[in-house]
């Protein structure tokens, strides 16, 4: 089974950057998928990017450009790397291993604990 721990949120003003971690233990290609996720306060949890078992990555419109999500095999460690950050993007960001995509997630994927991300103006 597999476990995720996010790693990396914090705060940052207007157009700086985070990079989040994902360290996954366990077989994490057995997954499938993997993807970020976030909440808000007051709004629904949204799909920001998901990476395929195949290498292929498909990003929300509101952050594509911007965001890039990668994964180190041999450290088992999904990336998220956040650039031009904005006070919208201000939520708890979640690791998912699939499946999932940024418009759906299985009722059998896991997920990480979440890590904070606050963007100030």
């Amino acid at each position: 089974q597999v476990q995720l721990v996010e790693s990396g949120g914090g705060s940052v003003q207007a157009g700086g950057s985070l990079r989040l971690s994902c360290a996954a233990s366990g077989y994490i290609y057995s997954s499938g998928s993997m993807c970020w996720f976030r909440q808000a306060p007051g709004k629904e949890r949204e799909g920001v990017a998901d990476l395929s078992s195949g290498g292929r990555t498909t990003y929300a419109i509101s952050v594509k450009g911007r965001f890039t999500i990668s994964l180190d095999k041999d450290k088992n460690t999904l990336y998220l790397q956040m650039n031009s950050l904005k006070p919208e993007d201000t939520a708890i960001y979640y690791c998912v291993a699939g499946p999932c995509n940024v418009d759906w997630y299985s009722y059998r994927a896991t997920w990480g604990q979440g890590t904070q991300v606050t963007v100030s103006s």
